[in-house]
C-alpha cells in the first residue's frame, strides 16, 4: 500500500517498521524538503502521489476531508488517529496495520476516511 506519514508521526517507530511490512512510504518527518507543509497541502500531496494519509492531526483533517467530500474533490484516503497518545507507537502501527490490511486495494481507499 502506498502510504503518506504526516509530520507528527514517528519516522523510526512507524515508517520503518510499515515499509518492512511491504508498504510503499513517505514519511513528512523523514523528507525534511517538505517540512511545514500546510495541511491542504499535504492532503493534495498525498492525492497527487496516491498515498493512504495517516495523521494525528485529525481536528485539522476531519474537516478539511469533509470539505472536499463537499467540494467534489477526491483524496486517496485518510486514517485520522483520534484514541492514541502521540507516544503509543505500538497500538498505532498495529491499528493502521489492521486497516490497511482490510481494505488491501489502493482503488478501495479512494476518498475514504477512518477513524482510530
Amino acid at each position: 500500500m502506498r502510504v503518506l506519514l504526516d509530520a507528527q508521526l514517528s519516522h523510526r517507530f512507524l515508517t520503518d517498521p510499515l515499509r518492512r511490512n511491504g508498504h510503499d512510504v513517505l514519511s513528512l518527518q523523514e523528507e525534511r524538503a517538505l517540512d511545514g507543509l500546510a495541511d491542504e497541502d499535504v492532503l493534495a500531496l498525498a492525492a497527487a502521489e496516491e498515498r493512504v494519509l495517516v495523521t494525528r492531526n485529525s481536528r485539522d483533517f476531519a474537516p478539511l476531508t469533509r470539505t472536499w467530500a463537499e467540494a467534489g474533490r477526491e483524496h486517496a484516503g485518510c486514517v485520522l488517529i483520534w484514541s492514541f497518545e502521540h507516544h503509543e507507537y505500538g497500538p498505532i502501527l498495529q491499528a493502521v496495520e489492521r486497516l490497511l490490511a482490510e481494505i488491501d486495494d489502493q482503488a478501495g481507499w479512494k476518498s475514504l476516511v477512518l477513524s482510530v
